[in-house]
């Protein structure tokens, strides 16, 4: 079943065509990724697909329904949720208090029950904490949970950023390069952390990525935009054997991968 159903999609910026006729499926459980140069419109491509740009054409469906046209957190409603290339964190918050922001689209309380201390806003206040805090144990960041989230590692705000993409329960989770400044051995946990994700909470993953090893180590299916086109999409194993692929972005050194 596609969870996911991109027709057409194109995107112009004045006389300037990011993205063009554009279309790809994402089936249900599996992990997909988009490569490409960089200036291929993999971001814009992201960027149509979670409401921050509206297409100049084509159609955009989740479950079967249009999401064209809604605003972000609309989008986040629907179920899916992302990552960005640059960390997008509450730096000043503390870790614990940015994976709650992830969950307030779900909560049913509002500023009203907040302000009189209702004992069903503040029930739910305690679900949310236990939830959130068990989010930052599966990513080993419940030790840090009361520091600044400005003050953790690099890596540890990549995982940091996941874990409140994963707050908004989503049913397809985007990736905007998760390992883009990771030394290998973070690349690696990165690598199981994303398996795990999508066997665990049984999620859709769409990513954008860079490294090559991750990708063909983790994706079943592989989408190849160049220059606002996709000029390929198969498996990991026909991607990096198609010579349009490997003039575009791979080289010959990826057919050893």
């Amino acid at each position: 079943m596609n969870l996911l159903e991109v027709s057409n999609l194109t995107k112009k910026f004045g006389g300037l065509t990011a993205n063009s006729d554009i279309s790809m499926n994402v089936r249900e459980g599996t992990i997909t990724t988009v490569i490409g140069p960089n200036g291929a419109g993999k971001t814009t491509f992201f960027n149509m697909i979670t409401g921050v740009y509206r297409p100049s054409a084509g159609e955009i469906k989740l479950e079967g329904q249009s999401i064209v046209g809604l605003k972000p957190d609309q989008v986040a409603l629907k179920g899916i949720s992302r990552t960005f290339q640059n960390i997008r964190l509450f730096g000043e918050m503390s870790v614990i208090e940015n994976v709650l922001v992830g969950m307030h689209t779900h909560l049913r309380g509002n500023l009203f029950g907040v302000f009189l201390n209702l004992p069903n806003t503040k029930k739910e206040e305690k679900e949310a904490e236990y939830d959130a805090y068990q989010l930052l144990e599966y990513f080993h960041l419940e030790k840090v949970l009361n520091e600044k989230a400005g003050s953790l590692s690099y890596g540890n705000q990549r995982k940091l950023e996941m874990a409140r993409a994963l707050a908004t329960k989503p049913k397809l989770l985007l990736l905007d390069e998760p390992a883009a400044g990771m030394n290998p051995r973070e690349t690696k946990e990165l690598t199981e952390i994303i398996l795990r994700i999508r066997e665990e909470f049984q999620i859709t993953i769409l990513l954008i990525e860079h490294d090559m090893k991750l990708v063909m180590d983790i994706s079943d299916h592989i989408i190849v935009l160049d220059h606002g086109e996709k000029i390929a999409e198969g498996s990991p194993d026909e991607v990096r054997t198609n010579p349009k692929v490997v003039e575009a972005y791979l080289g010959k050194a990826a057919t050893k991968l």
